[in-house]
């Protein structure tokens, strides 16, 4: 059983900080990698030291495994905590922190090959009797068009090393199949040098629901479910737990999968099994499995109670989980919104800048999760999060009321963000019913474009 008493956090922004905050609370020291341009970041100086890993791009930085694993050593840190996004999936840094003495705070290699690959997820998926979207891969177009024709239309391309929805092409019909089947695999090269692609149905009407999974190899459990189909272009823009009008034979089911999946893989760690749930068959289906902290975490933590950052380096240390699966006791709702920096008005540009005013709330149930202080500078070498604002309460309505009133009150200012989009979400009357499908956003966005005469 390894003591971790000092952490390279290989990661920025916000969930730098959230990781910071936890370690700080269980009294390990923190080196925190710095790009030139997060050098004065808030993440810098709540860490105990901050080293500089490169220039403000992150393919000279954040995700070069050789210098992230030089200044873990250099710095005389125990373990590496990759957050989410850049290195948190990455097998071969998971395989360079066990050359080098370091714990990588995360699952085993092999776990990161087995869900990594999306093909061999499925393999895994079907092997442990998980349900799945019908669909296979494709090494061409003559394949694509031969499989298109025994699924039928509409079809999902899909990049086997995709995430984030790049590589990912909606089919309609034959005529179409040949220009998106280039497209995706054209993207799936460019975004991660791997131009390999699958197809699957296309579920019309269906719901974005992923299990939380916690494992200490021995003991596998499950810490409920949450609802992501608040989506625009198969990006997560709200979240909440629990997932709103699922059947209880639905929600068991979901809870069991995800577990289900994870013990075949002999998963270790913190995951996320993600599940696209068709409405109108009363079904769902394996999507992926996330071997990492996700960003919507915090509202599984507001209605569980733990600390999923702790639990994580717990289980790196080869701790015992010490609860049982009767020990989790979820209570109330939890609604997150993520706070971008774009322009919602010009197709949600990302809209990079100086903070010139960063306030929120402090209002009962609500916790903000931001890297934001007044002058920060909001680069435009990485994704435009800034913040989100996670509100708890005894019921769902209780939570969007906190929601909207904290929206209505903070105060941003120095850059564009899409605070009014989440406001407008919030009010919205299919989304206060609860339940909307993947497409929900998609319809909602015109009207607010119509609403403040930019249409």
């Amino acid at each position: 059983m390894a003591t971790i008493k000092r952490i390279f956090i290989a990661n920025r922004g916000e969930i730098a900080v959230r990781i910071i905050r936890t370690c700080r609370e269980l009294g390990i020291e923190t080196v925190l990698g710095v790009s030139q341009a997060d050098q004065d970041s808030l993440g810098a100086k709540l860490a105990t030291r901050s080293v500089r890993i490169g220039p403000a791009r992150s393919s000279e930085s954040y995700l070069k495994v050789g210098t992230v694993i030089e200044a873990a050593t250099a710095t005389g840190c125990d373990a590496v905590h990759p957050g989410y996004g850049f290195l948190s999936e990455n097998q071969a840094l998971a395989v360079a922190c066990r050359e080098n003495d370091l714990v990588f705070i995360g699952p085993s290699p092999d776990n990161l090959a087995a869900v990594g690959d999306k093909l061999t997820a499925r393999r895994h998926a079907e092997a442990a009797g998980v349900p799945l979207v019908p669909g296979g891969s494709v090494e061409n177009l003559e394949e694509a068009e031969q499989l298109a024709k025994k699924m039928g239309f509409p079809l999902l391309i899909k990049a086997v090393s995709g995430g984030g929805g790049r590589g990912m092409k909606q089919v309609r019909r034959i005529e179409e199949l040949q220009e998106q089947f280039n497209l995706a695999v054209s993207e799936a090269t460019a975004a991660f040098g791997d131009g390999r692609v699958y197809m699957e149905r296309y579920v019309s009407v269906g719901r974005h629901v992923e299990v939380q999974i916690i494992s200490d190899g021995a003991t596998i459990l499950h810490v409920g479910e949450r609802d992501c189909s608040v989506q625009r272009r198969y990006q997560k823009v709200v979240e909440e737990a629990p997932a709103p009008c699922l059947s209880e034979k639905l929600r068991l089911g979901l809870h069991e999968a995800g577990v289900k999946f994870a013990k075949h893989i002999g998963y270790l760690s913190l995951g996320t099994v993600e599940f696209l749930v068709d409405v109108g068959r009363e079904e769902f289906y394996f999507l992926e499995m996330n071997a990492r902290i996700q960003v919507e975490h915090p509202v599984t933590e507001a209605i569980s109670g733990l600390d999923l950052v702790a639990l994580q380096i717990a289980i790196a240390e080869g701790k015992p989980l010490g609860i049982t699966q009767s020990d989790i006791q979820l209570k109330g709702h939890a609604i997150e919104c993520r706070l971008n920096a774009e322009d919602i008005y010009d197709d949600f540009r990302p809209a990079p800048g100086r903070v010139s005013l960063a306030w929120f709330p402090f209002l009962n149930g609500l916790r903000v999760d931001t890297y934001l202080q007044p002058g920060s500078m909001i680069s435009p070498h990485y994704d435009s999060m800034i913040a989100k604002l996670i509100t708890w309460g005894e019921t769902r309505e209780i939570a969007i009321e906190t929601m909207t009133k904290s929206l209505t009150v903070c105060a941003l200012e120095g850059v564009k963000t899409n605070e009014l989009l989440h406001q407008a979400i919030m009010a919205d009357p299919q989304f206060r019913k609860g339940g909307v499908d993947t497409s929900f956003l998609a319809g909602l966005l015109p009207s607010i474009t119509k609403a403040e005469g930019r249409a």
